[in-house]
């Protein structure tokens, strides 16, 4: 079987998940970023990496073969890592609330976190003014700027490249991003204690998997729009779920959501995102996503909380009774009806993993995410067919040997 022994090899083997980790933490400023419109955000190197070869610093923090979950035991059938409550809610503030995706939970934690925590600002992720069908990562100060940046952005986000601005920073700060960014932040913590002080909280969100910038540009084309023409564009929000709409010379066209993610989730994700067994993420402090379970057609957004630590509970707990975010209890089932897609992809991991091994592919090292307990759960009719299946998509993506990344 072969070795993972560089950020390179994590690349070429397909493994990358775009967090941008390595950029942050290269001390010899050899990594930089690029989106690579059928893949994704990924590491370049430069000349500076020939002196890289007895350093492992960022394959150790590296979320594309290192998920690490704490064995906290919560009584949860398929909530791997800590949990400390399951909650149901949304923003206070009307504006936030039809802005976000999901009830603007996360926006309003944020602003919370701003304006009564003190903390000095956002990293997360909005859309590139000057690219719209691309994202980049942002700084928010206020509830101006939070915003601006509200809502979903289907497209591969690197929100790791900043946080060295989350290190410097005068006070604690809060960090948004997909459950691989927080993964890699749980491994930097341990490395980085300057970086661990000055998380003052890490939010989260339910992940299908990032597609990449292929799968966006795909759909304007399809819309009979001229990319270059394009001046803004929203995947969600203003509504719940809120519709994909391109602003495009002073007009705005539109896709539902059930037409333009069934567009993205096809053929547009990495292979890696298919083999990701933390879709809840494990690692953050609280993590939310659509409560589906309640979505009529005609309500306003509302959001699953997964209240995972107890940093996250206490600010949890204090943007409540300073009005921030309005909440409910609820509890393990209403995952199952609101997040079922997630929940079957995970049962699937382990054969995608049998297929990988069997056509001597390196796979990433998940701990303490009971993917085999999963896969038990599943026909075996299903079982052979998720082997199957991934040899046959593996083979099809030229994703069997190790390939440089086309740009």
């Amino acid at each position: 079987m072969p070795r993972i022994k560089s950020i390179k090899d994590v690349v070429s083997w397909g493994l990358c998940t775009g967090c941008g980790a390595c950029f942050y933490v290269c001390t010899k400023k050899a990594v930089s970023l690029e989106n690579v419109a059928d893949s994704g955000i990924r590491p370049s190197f430069n000349e500076n990496c020939e002196n890289c070869e007895n350093c492992t610093e960022c394959l150790t923090i590296c979320p594309g073969i290192n998920i690490i979950c704490s064995r906290d035991n919560n009584n949860a059938r398929i909530v791997n890592g800590p949990l400390i409550e399951i909650l149901e809610g949304y923003s206070t503030d009307n504006e936030i609330r039809y802005r976000g995706s999901s009830g603007g939970l996360l926006s309003s934690l944020a602003l919370y976190c701003l304006e009564r925590e003190n903390m000095s600002f956002v990293i997360h992720t909005g859309m590139n003014e000057a690219n719209p069908f691309c994202n980049k990562t942002v700084q928010s100060f206020n509830k101006k700027d939070l915003k601006k940046h509200a809502g979903s952005r289907y497209s591969p986000s690197s929100p790791c490249d900043q946080l060295e601005l989350i290190e410097k920073a005068e006070n604690p700060c809060v960090f948004i991003g997909k459950p691989c960014d927080v993964a890699a932040i749980e491994l930097l913590r341990k490395r980085r204690p300057e970086l661990d002080m000055k998380l003052g909280l890490v939010l989260s969100f339910f992940c299908a998997g990032v597609p990449c910038k292929r799968g966006t540009l795909d759909i304007i084309k399809s819309m009979n729009i001229d990319c270059n023409d394009v001046t803004d564009l929203r995947y969600r929000g203003h509504g719940w779920p809120g519709d994909f709409a391109v602003t495009h010379k002073n007009e705005i066209s539109r896709l539902s959501y059930q037409e333009s993610w069934g567009k993205l989730s096809q053929g547009c994700r990495p292979y890696r995102c298919h083999i990701c067994p933390d879709s809840f993420g494990a690692s953050a402090d609280i993590c939310c996503g659509d409560a589906w379970h309640k979505f009529n057609g005609d309500n306003i957004g509302e959001s699953l909380v997964l209240v995972r630590k107890q940093r996250g509970k206490d600010i949890m707990d204090r943007a409540i009774r300073s009005n921030y975010i309005e909440v409910t209890r609820s509890e393990e089932r209403n995952l199952f009806l609101s997040s079922n897609s997630l929940i079957n992809k995970k049962k699937q991991i382990f054969g995608r993993l049998i297929a990988m091994k069997l056509l001597f592919i390196p796979i990433p090292k998940y701990k303490s995410f009971s993917i085999f307990e999963s896969w038990l759960e599943l026909s075996l009719k299903d079982k052979i067919r998720s082997i199957l299946g991934s040899l046959r998509r593996l083979i099809m993506r030229g994703l069997w040997h190790k390939a440089e990344v086309k740009k």
